[in-house]
C-alpha cells in the first residue's frame, strides 16, 4: 500500500482540526472558574490592602507612566473614603510582567501591598509575596512623597530581595506607577 499526498494532507487536517476542538472545549470548559478564582484573589487583596470598609467602586485609568491602564478601588465606610486600592503592575520584573495591588490611605500613604500574579523564580523573586517573605512589610505606612520607591543600589528606601534585585526593583516600580497615577487622579482625598 502506497502513502499518497492527498491522504497525508487529509490526516493532518483531521488531526489539527480534532486538536483545534479540544482545546477550544477544554477553554470554555476552564474559562469562568479561572475567572471566578482571579475575582475571589482580588476580593481578598482588598481586604488586606485597605481598612475596613462598606462598599467599593471600580474605575480604568490611564497611568503616569506605561502603556496598559490601571484600575483604581475606591472604598468607603458610611459614605467616606476610607481608602484607594490601586492594581498596577510591571513589565520589569525578572520574568517580565506581574500585578500587584497597593493601598493608600486618602492622604497617599501606602497601608499595604498584595501580590496578584507574577512568574517569577521560585524561592528568590516569589519573596515579594508577603507569604514568603518580610519584603513587602518595609512598604507599609510609608509616604512614597518622602519614602523613595527605589532599592538602595539605586539610592532609594528599599531593601532589596537578597539575590532578586531585578524583581524588587520591578515590585518597586509598580508601586511608584500606583502613587504618581493616584497623585494624578486627584490624590490627598482627605
Amino acid at each position: 500500500m502506497e502513502s499518497k499526498f492527498g491522504n497525508m494532507v487529509i490526516t493532518l487536517v483531521l488531526i489539527t482540526a480534532i486538536a483545534g476542538l479540544a482545546l477550544s472545549f477544554v477553554h470554555k470548559l476552564t474559562e469562568e472558574p479561572i475567572r471566578e478564582a482571579q475575582a475571589a484573589k482580588l476580593k481578598k487583596a482588598l481586604t488586606q490592602v485597605l481598612p475596613e470598609f462598606d462598599e467599593v467602586t471600580s474605575k480604568m485609568v490611564m497611568p503616569v507612566s506605561g502603556p496598559d491602564s490601571i484600575e483604581f478601588y475606591t472604598a468607603t465606610k458610611g459614605g467616606e473614603t476610607v481608602g484607594i486600592a490601586v492594581k498596577t503592575y510591571t513589565n520589569d520584573g525578572f520574568s517580565g510582567h506581574f500585578d500587584i495591588l497597593v493601598g493608600f490611605y486618602p492622604s497617599g500613604v501606602i497601608i499595604n501591598t498584595a501580590v496578584l500574579s507574577h512568574k517569577e523564580t521560585p524561592g528568590l523573586g516569589d519573596k515579594m509575596d508577603a507569604a514568603k517573605s518580610d519584603f513587602p512589610m518595609q512598604f507599609k505606612e510609608k509616604d512614597p512623597a518622602s519614602f523613595n520607591l527605589k532599592v538602595t543600589k539605586d539610592g532609594g528606601d528599599v531593601d532589596a530581595i537578597t539575590a532578586s534585585t531585578i524583581s524588587s526593583r520591578g515590585f518597586c516600580d509598580a508601586v511608584d506607577r500606583a502613587y504618581q497615577t493616584l497623585m494624578k487622579e486627584g490624590g490627598n482625598h482627605e
